[in-house]
């Protein structure tokens, strides 16, 4: 009987913790997409994330082979989709492009990441 009691008792932990899984905004895509070599420049930088987004303490940085930024700095959140970061970039010459992001999920879990696009000459 203590054996069946135990039992009942680990399954009801596993069931219970099974529920309360962390949540983190993990990026889903990006356009451009991750390491891509692009023919035109893109106006824009979009993130797609798993989770949404806390708008204030989330960014987005895009920077030249130089390190100079080319973002317009106006990161926001789209309207119609808080699991959706945008920033708006300068007009791009040829080059590859670093675009580093940081993010923190509404549920306050943070995650942060960088990748490469080019634009083709």
């Amino acid at each position: 009987m203590r054996f069946f009691a135990a039992l009942l008792v680990t399954a009801a932990l596993a069931l219970a913790h099974s529920g309360t899984a962390d949540a983190h905004a993990f990026l889903r895509h990006a356009v451009p997409l991750v390491g891509s070599t692009i023919p035109t420049a893109p106006a824009a930088v979009t993130l797609d994330y798993s989770e949404a987004l806390e708008p204030r303490f989330s960014s987005i940085k895009v920077q030249d082979a130089h390190g100079a930024r080319v973002d317009k700095g106006d990161v926001h959140v789209a309207p119609n989709n808080p699991k959706q970061l945008i920033v708006s970039l300068s007009p791009l010459p040829p080059g590859t492009y670093t675009v580093e992001w940081r993010v923190l999920s509404v549920d306050t879990h943070h995650t942060e990441g960088d990748f490469t696009f080019t634009v083709r000459p």
